[in-house]
């Protein structure tokens, strides 16, 4: 999946000559956490964010008013130069950016000018997304060898019950790189005879396993 497909393209932006008084009635009126800084060519030069106008105000103990500081312009408390993504990268690569990073919003930049943002919101409904949560069903894990056509194998056992799988991730087991685990997000609300098969063909279930073995 590419950025371009969950960014968000209306984005609000301002100056760096906009005051901090500006950037602070942009954030709270579009209920926002994050505005882009961009020139005259559309050209990203910074980012502000809720934090940084909420650092820029003076403590209860400065005798600078407050009024002064809500005056002064954005340039002075943007964070520049500015990590960006590009429409074509991938989601889970820019992902990877915002957890190294420690960011929670990258402007999406191409030929150079602005055409979107991506927020870690936008992320996590990516990833229930993918995940398959926001779709009924039930949730199976097993425990496989690390090896060529698992996958395909274990997912046959679904196939013979007609159940659709809504998603599968694979997961690294512990410190074994011997194991993986396979998650399935199966379209059904009874797992209970696909539970039966993947014991019967000797796989191991880590999800459920509360489940009493099928009875001869």
């Amino acid at each position: 999946m590419h950025v371009e497909e969950i960014m968000n393209r209306n984005v609000i932006t301002l100056q760096p000559n906009d005051t901090i008084s500006k950037a602070h009635q942009v954030l709270v009126e579009n209920k926002i956490r994050h505005i882009p800084i961009v020139d005259d060519d559309f050209f990203v030069v910074g980012i502000v964010s809720d934090r940084d106008v909420r650092d820029a105000l003076p403590s209860k103990l400065s005798n600078e008013k407050t009024t002064n500081i809500l005056d002064r312009e954005i340039a002075t408390i943007m964070s520049s130069p500015v990590l960006t993504a590009h429409p074509l990268d991938f989601v889970e690569e820019v992902a990877r950016i915002f957890y190294d990073q420690e960011i929670a919003c990258l402007p999406v930049i191409s030929n150079e000018k602005l055409v979107g943002v991506i927020t870690e919101k936008d992320l996590l409904y990516t990833l229930i997304q993918l995940t398959g949560t926001h779709v009924q069903g039930s949730h199976i894990e097993v425990k496989v060898p690390h090896k060529p056509g698992i996958l395909p194998e274990v997912a046959s056992v679904f196939g013979k019950r007609k159940v659709n799988i809504s998603s599968v991730l694979v997961y690294p087991y512990r410190n074994d790189p011997q194991y993986k685990i396979l998650v399935f997000r199966a379209q059904t609300m009874n797992p209970l005879p696909i539970i039966r098969d993947l014991r019967e063909a000797g796989y191991e279930l880590m999800w459920p396993n509360n489940i009493p073995e099928p009875r001869v």
